[in-house]
């Protein structure tokens, strides 16, 4: 977006309470973000965070552990869709804001030897569901979204923006 900014991370519990609705958990994770990141802020930082979650039946597909995991993962979701949803937390001071984005992603059915492919090449341990839209598999796999590209990768950009420009002074 042009606009100047720092990454910091710290690594954070991303556990949530089972009963809490499928479609705020990504939200609900944001916010836990920022809560354990203020403390690297200086008072007048403005801090973003996000989340992203794979539903698929209101079941949550979190960062794989292992290639099992992975698989699993995969042949659940090749050959249906599920729901993309990412939230964003922005945090300035004591104000805090959380909205959240969600896209249908429709799979094609995927071999077995596809899925070993793309989990032997671009180790997708680190993604909700097992998949980057941007990888490989996404190349190859997806036949169509219904909502925003970017809400799939991770952040909405054009959420976040509108946000930005709409309550804060931007500075190019």
């Amino acid at each position: 977006m042009g606009i100047p900014f720092s990454i910091k991370t710290l690594d954070t519990d991303e556990s949530f309470p089972e009963d809490l609705d499928k479609s705020l958990v990504a939200g609900f994770l944001a916010k836990k973000k920022a809560m354990a990141l203020q403390v690297l802020l200086d008072e007048h930082d403005l801090l973003i965070t996000a989340d992203t979650t794979v539903i698929v039946n209101e079941c949550i597909l979190n960062k794989p552990a292992d290639e099992e995991q992975a698989r699993a993962m995969l042949e659940q979701i090749q050959g249906r869709s599920h729901k993309v949803v990412t939230a964003v937390c922005i945090t300035e001071g004591s104000h805090t804001t959380v909205f959240s984005d969600t896209t249908q992603v429709s799979f094609s059915a995927l071999d077995s030897t596809e899925i070993s492919h793309y989990i032997q090449s671009s180790r997708p341990f680190d993604k909700a569901g097992a998949y980057g839209i941007q990888d490989w598999i996404g190349l190859i796999g997806i036949e169509s979204i219904n909502g925003s590209y970017y809400t799939v990768m991770g952040l909405p950009i054009h959420r976040l923006y509108a946000h930005l420009k709409s309550n804060f002074s931007i500075e190019y």
